[in-house]
């Protein structure tokens, strides 16, 4: 299945649920992908649970849930979801690690939301991996887990297989990032508009670490430069002018910049200059040279660069992967 083809059978989804399960970020999971979307016509994904434990779920807030999935649904997943573990300190049963294992020895892609991380790296299925999950467990998981490369700023993480996301929101955005790498942009836009999300979120775990609040006029004069910025992403920026933009000497700005997002300036650019790139790949026949001057890269060359670096995939197959344009010429061929 290809970005925006909708003519395919839906991707099967199953959430792994058990005694002490996270509501919210399972609530996560099942507004993703387990709900009709009228709006976009064929269902995306089919979505199950399945407890391996059996039984009766005792969910954290005081419910008390049954799941309906079997053996064979998990065993025909694509995409295993492990929404939070029930403890930092509790231990993965050796069931559990089987059962993500096998998952992942058949090629079913695995996403961990939060503190799920620890049941994947119980596992031993992030070793020699990145990865990444909520601030508070960062320190925990890289002393426990040393093989694993903890990445503490991100909000998730894709190595392809396997996807771990930050706290419970940053969930979101790796379901999300799931729903994109699946079916492209305008199909993941119109499942963020339905949560009253962004597609594409900016920042890391930083902006939300001992961030000290910036005054409300700050707040206010910054979104009001960012959406500024956004609509005009082609023009030459740099500091001194985006702080003249924004009614602040460059020293305030960056640091009221990087408190207000948790990047700095020049990187919150690039990211969306990328993230608008993509958007033009997906839905125009401009050419790579084109829509890099477009969106305000100095070359192709410097596109292509900072293309690869957030997506491991050039502007080209990233095109030939997403575009609407590609696929219907291979429909048409």
């Amino acid at each position: 299945m290809t970005a925006d083809d909708l003519s395919a059978a839906p991707r099967s989804v199953v959430a792994l649920v058990y005694d002490g399960l996270c509501t919210f970020e399972y609530g996560i999971v099942s507004e993703v992908f387990g709900l009709k979307r009228p709006e976009i016509g064929p269902d995306l994904y089919s979505f199950v649970s399945y407890a391996p434990e059996g039984g009766m779920i005792r969910v954290a807030g005081g419910l008390v849930a049954t799941t309906d999935g079997t053996q064979k649904d998990f065993d025909n997943a694509e995409i295993v979801v492990i929404p939070g573990w029930r403890g930092k300190d509790m231990p993965v049963p050796d069931r559990l690690c089987e059962l993500v294992s096998s998952a992942h020895r058949r090629g079913a892609r695995l996403l961990s939301i939060c503190s799920g991380v620890y049941v994947l790296a119980a596992a031993g299925l992030l070793d020699g991996r990145q990865a990444t999950t909520h601030w508070r467990y960062v320190r925990d998981l890289q002393e426990r887990f040393p093989d694993v490369e903890v990445l503490p700023n991100n909000l998730y993480v894709d190595n392809g297989d396997i996807v771990t996301s930050a706290g419970s929101s940053a969930g979101i955005d790796a379901c999300l990032h799931i729903v994109r790498c699946d079916y492209g942009t305008r199909i993941a836009n119109s499942v963020a508009r339905r949560l009253v999300m962004h597609t594409f979120r900016q920042g890391g775990q930083a902006q939300f670490i001992e961030q000290p609040l910036p005054t409300s006029g700050s707040n206010h004069r910054l979104s009001e430069f960012m959406d500024s910025v956004r609509q005009s992403l082609g023009t030459d920026y740099d500091i001194a002018s985006m702080a003249r933009i924004a009614g602040m000497s460059s020293r305030t700005f960056q640091r009221k910049f990087l408190a207000f997002t948790g990047v700095p300036a020049m990187q919150w650019l690039t990211q969306e200059r990328i993230a608008k790139s993509c958007i033009l790949l997906e839905t125009t026949d401009l050419t790579v040279e084109q829509i890099g001057y477009s969106v305000g890269f100095q070359s192709p060359e410097v596109m292509r660069y900072h293309f690869r670096k957030t997506y491991a995939i050039s502007p080209g197959e990233y095109r030939k992967r997403f575009s609407s344009t590609a696929q219907a010429n291979l429909q048409a061929s």
